[in-house]
């Protein structure tokens, strides 16, 4: 047994036993006042009077009666744009040292999120709480001193004017303490390299090098990783390469519709631990081994709010409607969806974070990612979530014993003029479209009242095309969103859907 693994195995099992669960209800408040506090004297938090909030007999009733919601386009327009102008303390104290570029699934440029030094922080904290939470997993002493892949950005980030540039990924790696740099993968040389093929490239030359006992990154671009890694080396698996790998720390996006796939790249399993690290913010990890759900980080500089995900409240946009009811996460309910709202110490106030979730556990405030608020087909009252959309694409993997881990999907009329829903499945396996139609048709119906009414109405049927799943990379490349934290879109309006099919028509007049 590895001594140094074994002191540092001991290490975060005694911080764990020593570290009790606080009262997250109180946690928030503690959060929220703390934040309005520090804010009161920025020009957000004059315009919106955060001292007279404080004093308030109910601050968090006070605080949501008197800030409205915001969305990027509304904060950025209205106060972010400041800083771009040389403007400091607007909504937090300060200037913010870097602007996270997020990866844009939504809209068609990328977004500048303020990040803090406060925010960098933040981000550390949760970072060691979710190492700490290492200590109930069964692992064994020697996975403590091996390396770690993180699969970001380039840590080669942008100066502009008085502050720096990059994806949240490359900020974060770029912040990492010194004693960690030794067991961080691919290394400081290697993720400054900011073409994503190349860095993989040179991660594929170098991977018999390191000995990897985990992965850290989105699932479709860590794929795309371990197949070259797998293919460079002209071997059958990624444990023939690193045969110590035994944990994947997959982030933001829903592993599940990646899981049959990512599997067929292992020799043996791993063990999978979801995380929730946004451009906004470190807001949830995964606790347990016997759940993929995460627990909310209730006590480290953010503040959230729940806004019911029903259609009534969802403008085309994705934003929220005015008269949106928010609710507290102590009012929360289980297996309901819930927008997603955030107050942050890099300056977001009542943010509208694109993200839909649901607590599958309140005690425990454990959560799962169900969507985007934007990854909703609602255009004939289908009211079809991607979580929806996920399971149904599961159940295909499981019928006709198939790996699909990217689609598209929008609502667009045919030549009939009537409404179908275009399904784009990527899959290396050979499947009958027809029957994939049918099936995914009746998955749907199954999953989905809403869906079934709309599909005896005006939703006439269900059109399904399978292709190659690189198309998808190549997608992203062509709208340079290759790499880092880029998620595809799973639902596209007509006029993207019409750019995604002439795309797809232009590729094939190449090849």
């Amino acid at each position: 047994m590895a001594i140094f693994g074994s002191i540092i195995k001991s290490l975060i099992d005694i911080k764990d036993s020593f570290t009790s669960e606080g009262d997250a209800n109180t946690e928030q408040l503690d959060v929220l006042k703390s934040l309005l506090d520090k804010a009161k004297d920025t020009a957000f938090g004059k315009h919106y009077k955060f001292a007279e909030i404080l004093e308030a007999e109910d601050v968090e009733k006070e605080f949501a009666n008197r800030v409205p919601y915001f969305d990027y386009n509304k904060i950025d327009k209205e106060w972010w744009h400041l800083y771009h102008e040389g403007e400091t303390d607007v909504t937090w104290p300060g200037t913010p040292p870097y602007f996270a570029l997020s990866s844009g699934t939504t809209g068609k440029t990328s977004k500048r999120i303020p990040v803090t030094e406060d925010m960098v922080d933040s981000i550390r904290n949760a970072g060691i709480q979710q190492v700490s939470a290492l200590s109930h997993f069964d692992l064994p002493a020697d996975f403590f001193e091996k390396e770690i892949m993180m699969l970001g950005s380039s840590t080669d980030l942008q100066k502009e004017g008085d502050h720096e540039e990059g994806e949240i990924s490359g900020i974060s790696a770029s912040n990492i303490p010194f004693w960690f740099r030794g067991y961080y993968k691919p290394g400081v040389e290697i993720a400054k390299i900011d073409e994503w093929d190349e860095r993989v490239k040179k991660i594929a030359e170098t991977a018999k090098e390191w000995d990897i006992g985990a992965l850290s990154g989105i699932p479709s671009w860590m794929e795309l990783m371990l197949k070259e890694v797998i293919k460079y080396h002209k071997v059958d698996n990624i444990h023939e390469i690193w045969p110590n790998l035994q944990v994947y720390t997959s982030g933001g996006v829903a592993f599940e519709p990646y899981e049959k796939s990512f599997n067929a790249l292992l020799g043996k399993p791993v063990q999978v631990i979801d995380t929730y690290l946004a451009s906004e913010g470190f807001l949830a990890f995964q606790q347990r081994p016997e759940t993929h759900s995460m627990k909310l980080i209730t006590n480290n500089g953010i503040y959230f709010e729940f806004v019911p995900f029903k259609p009534d409240y969802i403008n085309q946009d994705g934003s929220l409607t005015d008269d949106a009811p928010v609710i507290s996460i102590d009012d929360i309910e289980e297996e309901v969806d819930y927008v997603l709202l955030i107050s942050t110490v890099s300056g977001a106030w009542r943010y509208i974070i694109g993200d839909t979730i649901k607590f599958t556990d309140k005690e425990k405030h454990e959560i799962r990612i169900t969507g985007r608020t934007k990854f909703f087909l609602n255009v004939v009252g289908s009211q079809l979530s991607v979580n929806k959309m996920n399971d149904a694409v599961q159940e295909l993997e499981e019928e006709y014993d198939i790996r699909i881990p990217e689609y598209v999907v929008s609502a667009k009329r045919g030549e009939d003029n009537e409404y179908y829903h275009y399904w784009y499945l990527g899959t290396e396996d050979p499947a009958d479209a027809d029957k994939l139609s049918e099936s995914l048709d009746n998955a749907l119906k199954n999953a989905n009242k809403n869906y079934k009414v709309a599909r005896g109405k005006a939703l006439k049927g269900v059109r399904v095309q399978t292709i190659d799943p690189n198309t998808f990379h190549e997608w992203n490349a062509a709208n340079k969103k290759k790499g880092g934290q880029v998620k595809m879109e799973k639902v596209m309006n007509e006029e993207k859907f019409a750019e995604w099919e002439k795309f797809l028509e232009d590729l094939k007049s190449k090849n």
